[in-house]
């Protein structure tokens, strides 16, 4: 059954960044575009571990910090390889909250 985790306002991810929330001992990456979208994937890049939070993020895109892998925000798909992220469903209610849902 999902769970469904409130993760604050959606105010304390600045436009263009991410951060990276510790949800029960799974580390989950949530970026903030500068178009105001906002998308929920792992943590840890599949192809070094890298941090992804850390990573630019563009044109509905991250990059990791560490090999430059890109990653879509929205599918997790990715040129660099066979190696795509997980995403997870994120929702912001009328307030601004986040709210994200694991399997």
């Amino acid at each position: 059954m999902p769970q469904q985790h409130d993760l604050g306002p959606t105010s304390q991810i600045p436009p263009g960044e991410g951060r990276t929330f510790d949800l029960g001992g799974r580390q989950v990456a949530v970026f903030r575009t500068r178009d105001g979208r906002v998308f929920a994937t792992q943590a840890a890049c599949p192809h070094r571990g890298g941090p992804l939070a850390d990573g630019l993020v563009g044109d509905g895109v991250v990059v990791c910090p560490l090999h430059e892998w890109r990653f879509d925000l929205a599918s997790g798909a990715t040129p660099n390889g066979t190696c795509p992220l997980a995403v997870y469903p994120l929702t912001v209610d009328a307030a601004g909250r986040l709210t994200l849902e694991l399997p």
